[in-house]
């Protein structure tokens, strides 16, 4: 059973389903609310542990009235909670998401992500240096995110760099990646480029090996060489939340078949969790990947 460990946030996702998204200063009737368990790091955790992986979650709560069932939502799912803290006299994450014609618009709260510290990626060391793919977010602090590359590459473990929310890293961490997993905004933004920039072109400049996700497109990969395309699957698109954080989670579950097999199955995964609401709410089992993937075949 692969073995992975992600590092990164636990939120409560508000959502809100909308015929459209409002203007500006525009009250609109919705159809639909639902609060459901999200948060990059949690749903990265999710999706690998549906997937078969022996999954080890590293992040924090808050003391609010959502913690225990966040906690609970992650166990009832097969996720080890060792090392998900609580930090005292602080909310939880929250995430506020409109969902309209298949897309999102989402307000990320981060609350106790924020005090996700260095420590707390000391303390579950141990967990790192036994694991066959580590994941990591950016809805945490940077300085977390550093110390889970470094610690990861210090002991030879693929560590996979979702930069997501995108900012600026300096290139000495995306050194200590195994993986990137952009997509063209974020990949600009972490390499202080154009975002009108072919991507194709930042992929290149990149000083490791990127997975470049692409929607409906599916996604690019390079290692070294030129850049190879993994077309995407054609699903009825529902609710796209989550699809980014499934995509990562079947990439590192999948990593040990190698880098096409894993970004295919990756793709497949991705385009089956945005066949129903919620970020969760479509996240697949191996057998609904392998279905997808014998059906592309037929």
């Amino acid at each position: 059973m692969t073995r992975i460990v992600v590092v990164g946030s636990i939120n409560m996702d508000l959502v809100t389903v909308a015929p459209r998204f409002p203007a500006p200063g525009e009250t609109l009737l919705g159809e639909r609310f639902l609060s459901v368990h999200g948060g990059k790091g949690g749903n990265q955790a999710v999706a690998a542990a549906r997937l078969g992986a022996d999954v080890h979650m590293i992040g924090v709560v808050g003391d609010d009235a959502f913690a225990p069932s966040l906690r609970e939502g992650l166990k009832q799912e097969g996720v080890d909670i060792t090392h998900v803290a609580t930090i005292e006299r602080c909310s939880s994450g929250t995430a506020s998401i409109t969902v309209a014609g298949g897309e999102n618009e989402i307000v990320v709260v981060p609350g106790a992500n924020a005090q996700l510290h260095p420590s707390h990626i000391t303390k579950a060391q141990h967990l790192i240096e036994c694991a066959d793919a580590v994941l990591v977010q950016m809805e945490i602090p940077l300085e977390t995110v550093e110390a889970t590359l470094r610690t990861a590459h210090a002991h030879h473990v693929p560590v996979i760099l979702n930069p997501a929310p995108a900012r600026q890293l300096p290139m000495e961490w995306l050194q200590l990646a195994r993986y990137i997993t952009p997509n063209q905004h974020e990949l600009a933004t972490l390499l202080g480029a154009d975002a009108g920039e072919d991507f194709r072109h930042l992929m290149r400049r990149a000083p490791c090996p990127v997975v470049l996700t692409r929607g409906v497109e599916g996604a690019w990969f390079r290692e070294e060489g030129e850049p190879q395309h993994q077309p995407g699957f054609a699903v009825e698109a529902v609710d796209s939340t989550g699809a980014g954080d499934t995509f990562n989670a079947a990439f590192a579950v999948f990593l040990h078949e190698g880098l096409p097999v894993a970004v295919r199955k990756a793709c497949a995964s991705a385009a089956l969790s945005v066949t129903r609401l919620g970020a969760r709410g479509g996240m697949p089992h191996p057998a609904e990947v392998d279905a997808l993937l014998q059906r592309q075949h037929a």
